[in-house]
């Protein structure tokens, strides 16, 4: 699909330019961990890829580098920048600082319909890793959160944690890919329960554990491969 197309098919939708959907789509890939952390990619290569001109792709890999999901090489190379120690211990202090409140606020608010959504994704997710699908495994654990934080209706640390995400996500499918799905528990039923009681402390408590479980795996990996 050239950029034409795409743009065309965002303007059926009335609103969204062909940039936008680029972003997205090369957004997604960095997310699920589909581009390997410090694999050089050429902008031609994504434009190729993606089947859009080079001026939205341009202007997608300049959003995703001001996030620092993205890292210029050189003038026409990009790559996802490599997650070392250091950093994996920020991201965990910056997810337990705004993860749990977002789960304490979503008890507030959820509702049967949003339960039903997060308990769709938990089962995909259980699915995902009883098959060892490791892709699988890494869209329904982002979609279960990424479902939370609608629900929470505190956008602006929604908006922080999924910049958080994009910066775990390639180095998380790393991980997996090591020691597979069946070694990350995750506390989402205990994250539901407490969302359909209406505790916002025992929401944001099972959080604070889901993503200490999570991210005990990833720093253990990264540790392991600067060892």
């Amino acid at each position: 699909m050239g950029e034409r197309a795409l743009t065309n098919k965002a303007a059926s939708g009335g609103r969204v330019p062909a940039h936008q959907v680029v972003y997205r789509a090369l957004r997604d890939r960095i997310l699920h961990g589909e581009m390997a952390p410090g694999q050089p990619v050429t902008i031609q290569g994504l434009a190729d890829s993606t089947g859009a001109g080079m001026t939205p792709v341009r202007e997608a890999i300049r959003r995703l580098t001001s996030e620092g999901a993205l890292v210029f090489q050189d003038n026409r190379r990009v790559s996802v920048p490599v997650l070392d120690a250091r950093g994996a211990e920020e991201l965990i202090f910056a997810r337990q600082a705004l993860e749990p409140e977002l789960a304490r606020r979503a008890a507030a608010t959820a509702g049967p319909d949003a339960l039903a959504h997060l308990a769709a994704e938990d089962a995909a997710l259980d699915r995902a890793i009883a098959r060892g699908d490791v892709g699988g495994y890494l869209r329904h654990n982002h979609g279960f959160h990424a479902a939370l934080y609608v629900v929470a209706r505190a956008p602006v640390l929604a908006d922080l944690v999924e910049g958080l995400w994009l910066r775990f996500g390639p180095s998380l499918r790393i991980v997996c890919g090591r020691v597979g799905t069946g070694s990350l528990p995750d506390r989402h039923k205990e994250i539901m329960d407490a969302l359909a009681a209406g505790d916002g402390d025992a929401a944001a408590a099972a959080m604070r554990e889901d993503i200490e479980q999570g991210m005990a795996a990833l720093r253990a990996g990264i540790a392991a491969g600067e060892g």
